[in-house]
């Protein structure tokens, strides 16, 4: 890819947990990062309500401890040139007493969780912004959160007006929203139950509804191919998160869907607005 005026280009992912920056856009993060764009990743949260086995708790303290290790070695598997954290806790899902949580994601203003990023915004100047879809991927409540305020950050950075202790104003270009390809989750959707899986109740704590996420759509805008070497760079990082992957039918049913389509990353473009039917292949297309 091709600099411009001499600078590095910037690409920021604001996120909720460790593991959104693989399981979600790693081949992404990577591709850019092997292009020499510096990427960050801004964790909302440490993961302190994940669950774990007692393999992985081995040598920490807390739950949070060991996913933010995992995080760690996943950024650098990734080409990351840094992590931010955001400073709050995990919310878990939706109706879990975590939600109530005094330093939970979910229970902070909205104002103020887009004040932080507006900070990390200014800090490191982005010109391209990724963050959660509205509904949050599976509708967890701190990647909706996330969201929210990665959303408003970006419309505030660049007025001098709003969070002036956040630094000098700074406006992105432009901002998009990682989406799940429903095609390849109605094809997991539809194998579960020969592995004796229930869609409607996935995950290590058989919360998520994967069946009802395959009706909800969100348009494509972009769509960012991944070649064999990403893919590897991003199954190394993946590797990274033991605790969440180690030995799971689950991991393997998907990772043998995927292996069935070509490897690629999709978004819907949040700003520029969209005019018209307009599919991109680079993040950074039309950045001046």
């Amino acid at each position: 890819m091709q600099c411009f005026m001499n600078k590095a280009k910037t690409l920021l992912f604001v996120g909720a947990h460790p593991d959104d920056e693989t399981f979600a856009i790693g081949g992404t993060l990577a591709h850019y990062a092997a292009a020499g764009v510096k990427v960050y990743y801004a964790c909302a949260t440490r993961g302190e309500v994940g669950t774990a086995d007692e393999a992985s708790m081995r040598g920490f303290a807390s739950v949070g401890d060991m996913r933010w290790a995992e995080l760690e070695c996943a950024a650098r598997a990734l080409g990351l040139a840094g992590v931010v954290y955001l400073g709050y806790r995990d919310s878990g899902m939706a109706g879990w007493p975590d939600n109530k949580h005094p330093g939970a994601l979910a229970m902070a203003p909205l104002e103020q969780v887009a004040g932080r990023v507006v900070k990390v915004i200014r800090e490191l100047k982005p010109e391209v912004v990724i963050t959660h879809d509205a509904m949050g991927g599976y509708r967890h409540p701190d990647h909706v959160a996330v969201h929210k305020a990665a959303a408003a950050a970006f419309n505030a950075s660049g007025d001098p007006a709003l969070y002036p202790e956040a630094g000098p104003a700074f406006q992105p270009q432009k901002l998009y929203f990682s989406v799940f390809r429903r095609g390849l989750l109605r094809l997991a959707v539809r194998l579960m139950p020969l592995f004796g899986m229930d869609p409607h109740r996935f995950g290590r704590n058989k919360d998520i509804d994967l069946a009802g996420l395959v009706a909800e759509k969100f348009p494509v805008h972009a769509s960012i191919r991944l070649d064999k070497k990403t893919v590897a760079v991003r199954d190394r990082a993946t590797a990274c998160y033991r605790s969440q992957t180690s030995g799971s039918t689950m991991s393997r049913l998907f990772g043998f869907v995927s292996r069935l389509s070509v490897q690629r990353d999709s978004y819907m473009r949040a700003y520029p607005p969209i005019t018209g039917k307009q599919r991109e292949k680079d993040l950074f297309e039309g950045i001046t």
